[in-house]
């Protein structure tokens, strides 16, 4: 006990030295400097007490995720992502929810609308401002770093804009277009590389298919075959219409653009296709599974919409073709899918027309904090960039679309039997896509949407099965876009 005495007695003695000497050294400076050297060691002071350790400083979080089967494997990697963004961030957890295709949107809008959204969900960048309508989306360019976004095509994440936010980061950009079967391309004479390189006016794909048109008996093989059932008419519509001069239902100068006498000529093209026996009557009725058994059973040689990865879905049959494999389309045969351009009209240039899809950020009822929406900004990066979106992509047969993604695709191996044509086609394709517009207000963009599932939809369809003409499409269309947008809001040319 005496001996624990002296030694805090000599303690005790050490510091008041210290002390003393301190006050000694304060008096050979300046007053001013002493008292900025004080607060100096005073702001010092402070920030050593709050530089703990960065398993302490770092709060617990969980952020979570609604997510569809984007590509064939990627909802079997949730337990490994989930696992891999707890390493890199370990003072977070990612808990993803799996949802089909079918029921991801309604899933979605039931959160939304209870206030309760999932703090990331997957949707296309089409649907951005129908959720910021619901005030609960997220301007991530306030909490990702300037180095995330800066990770992404400028071109694509341009579809997460409106205004001056950002309300999303993507997963990939798929160009919508149409395909081809190799071996009847040739047979009808079509220098399908040279379509790829250099693209095809309306009139040349007009003959091609009329080339391509084989009847047997009361037997049609079809030149082209296009999903139009339902809402499939619209892709039709907007896929072809890009490239006769309107990219956009708007101008630049904000003015609707279908009442041009473009568009007009348009749907009198688009209807010759089927008014040839190029297209079949029955086109309206045929919805998207249809078109692609149509293609693997030889019963066109063109077929929409197209997708990058129906070159694997075709090979994947003729595998099963080859070894017999009952699972194989009934009555199919071997085809190889060609990537193809759509034909350009009236002089106009190739704009394609791209899916950009990814991942938006929501709020809750209850303003979450800076640092959790600072978290989720890291979540969402994580699955948009690096390994996962090369993965994806591979699987998709799409180019990632971040530079991070692009790094980790060269680590992936190329798939077996890939047609090189088709990676350089889609290559070709994917700079012509059409700008994203985050000028187009929410207003603008919701009047728009009403002509098009209201007027443009059905009468489209209408057109497509004889029960309309283009003129009678085309008045019907003007007289709406006059309602909503006024005569000085519309083209007239």
């Amino acid at each position: 006990m005496k001996k624990m005495k002296k030694i805090i007695a000599v303690l005790l003695i050490a510091i008041m030295g210290m002390y003393a000497l301190a006050a000694c050294g304060k008096e050979d400076k300046p007053e001013e400097t002493s008292k900025k050297t004080e607060d100096q060691a005073a702001t010092g002071d402070k920030k050593e007490e709050e530089k703990v350790k960065p398993e302490e400083e770092a709060k617990k979080d969980t952020v979570r995720a609604l997510l569809p089967p984007v590509s064939g494997t990627y909802q079997d990697n949730f337990d490994k992502w989930e696992k891999e963004f707890n390493e890199l961030y370990p003072n977070l957890t990612l808990e993803i929810e799996a949802a089909s295709w079918e029921d991801v949107t309604s899933k979605l809008d039931v959160q939304v609308q209870a206030g309760s959204p999932p703090d990331i969900a997957f949707v296309g960048s089409g649907g951005v401002p129908k959720y910021l309508d619901t005030e609960l989306l997220i301007d991530i360019s306030k909490y990702a770093t300037s180095d995330m976004l800066a990770d992404f095509d400028e071109l694509v994440l341009n579809y997460f804009k409106n205004g001056d936010g950002i309300y999303g980061m993507p997963a990939y950009a798929e160009v919508h277009g149409i395909g081809g079967n190799r071996e009847m391309l040739e047979e009808a004479g079509i220098d399908w590389k040279k379509v790829q390189k250099e693209g095809w006016t309306y009139e040349e794909f007009r003959e091609a298919i009329k080339a391509g048109t084989v009847k047997d008996g009361d037997k049609t093989r079809y030149g082209f075959v296009f999903a139009c059932s339902g809402v499939t008419a619209k892709d039709y519509l907007g896929i072809f219409v890009k490239s006769a001069g309107m990219p956009s239902p708007f101008t630049k100068d904000l003015k609707y653009a279908y009442t041009s006498q473009n568009f007009l000529k348009l749907l009198e093209a688009m209807r010759t296709f089927i008014d040839d026996g190029s297209m079949p009557k029955e086109l309206s009725s045929i919805d998207a599974g249809k078109r692609w058994n149509m293609f693997l059973t030889g019963q066109t040689m063109i077929t929409g919409k197209g997708l990058s990865n129906f070159e694997r879905s075709a090979a994947m049959n003729n595998d099963k073709l080859e070894a017999n494999d009952g699972s194989a389309v009934e009555g199919s045969i071997k085809a190889e899918y060609i990537i193809l351009p759509v034909p350009t009209f009236f002089g106009n240039d190739l704009v394609t027309s791209g899916a950009v899809d990814g991942y938006i950020a929501f709020r809750g009822v209850e303003e979450p904090t800076e640092e959790h929406l600072q978290n989720v900004a890291k979540a969402m990066y994580f699955l948009a960039s690096g390994e996962i979106a090369a993965t994806t992509c591979s699987e998709l047969m799409i180019a990632p679309v971040a530079e991070s993604a692009r790094a980790a695709a060269a680590n992936i191996p190329v798939p077996e039997n890939k047609i090189v044509e088709n990676s350089e086609a889609q290559a070709i394709l994917m700079e012509k896509i059409a700008e994203a517009r985050p000028d187009i207000t929410p207003e603008l963009g919701a009047k728009e949407q009403r002509i098009m599932d209201e007027v443009v939809g059905p009468k489209f369809q209408a057109l497509l099965a004889g029960e309309a003409t283009p003129q009678e499409m085309y008045d019907a269309v003007k007289a709406a876009a006059i309602d909503a947008f006024g005569a000085d809001g519309i083209v007239v040319d």
